[in-house]
């Protein structure tokens, strides 16, 4: 089609040399039609795609990189292809449990159905943008913020990539209408909301508190346990069940205290 143009354009040329009326003539309508085909050339860059329109009816989308000629009357409106960022700004808003907190998402995203993201929406990264954020919101309703009181139900500050993978699966089927692939979602800020931080905050330490407490407990009492039974095995003492309360007790107090015990020896027997 370039030949064919260039063709046109020095045939038009030449016959308006000749400087007779039919020449001119001639010449004027083949320069003229060689200028109306000349629009039809277009030039597609890598990662780029053009949806073809012809008087309001779709006609496809040209993805091969390159140059090419298309029917001039057709519209070719230019659509990415490439991978986007949305860095979602800090919203906040209440987790399952009511807690205000703060939450914000980064979304990888590449349209993948040209047609849709087109001719579904008005404005695709409109859409994605307002669909991310109610995406982000969904996601902190149905989760708390931490599990302290339910260590198997999944939060959003040790769900990790279960957190992730729903906000991934939701914003999936929120964009297939808008022919959008969602490559990665991850949740990129998360806190608790300012007039609400130093109290959770001292919820987090006495739960820590409680938890080391508790295993220190068991541990203690696995290692009198032990103890104990080792005293029994190999009979180095006979302990009734007096002395057996008074060593437990020590033995507790010296593994469950929270700082270091100076030992009494004890140069009697075991009466004295």
């Amino acid at each position: 089609m370039l030949v064919m143009v260039l063709l046109m354009i020095a045939g038009g040329v030449a016959s308006f040399i000749t400087r007779t009326p039919v020449g001119i003539a001639i010449g004027m309508v083949v320069i003229v039609i060689a200028i109306f085909l000349t629009p039809g050339f277009i030039i597609v860059n890598p990662n780029e795609s053009r949806v073809m329109v012809f008087f309001g009816e779709y006609k496809g989308t040209l993805r091969d990189n390159g140059f090419f000629w298309a029917n001039p009357f057709f519209t070719k409106k230019v659509v990415s292809l490439k991978a986007m960022n949305l860095n979602g700004h800090s919203i906040k808003v209440n987790d399952k449990l009511g807690n205000p907190i703060e939450i914000a998402a980064v979304i990888v995203w590449q349209v993948e159905d040209t047609a849709k993201a087109s001719f579904e929406v008005n404005d695709f990264v409109q859409y994605i943008a307002i669909q991310s954020e109610a995406a982000v919101r969904h996601l902190a309703g149905t989760c708390p913020y931490d599990n302290l009181e339910h260590e198997d139900e999944v939060s959003l500050r040790s769900g990790g990539e279960k957190v992730n993978h729903m906000l991934e699966s939701e914003l999936t089927e929120r964009m297939d209408r808008a022919g959008i692939k969602i490559i990665e979602a991850r949740i990129s800020h998360l806190a608790y909301a300012q007039e609400i931080a130093g109290a959770m905050l001292q919820r987090q330490q006495a739960t820590a508190v409680v938890a080391a407490r508790k295993q220190i407990v068991e541990g203690a009492v696995g290692m009198v346990e032990m103890a104990l039974a080792k005293l029994s095995e190999k009979e180095i003492v006979h302990l009734d069940e007096e002395r057996k309360a008074a060593m437990v007790s020590n033995l507790l107090v010296v593994l469950c205290g929270d700082k270091n015990v100076s030992p009494v020896v004890n140069t009697g027997t075991l009466y004295n």
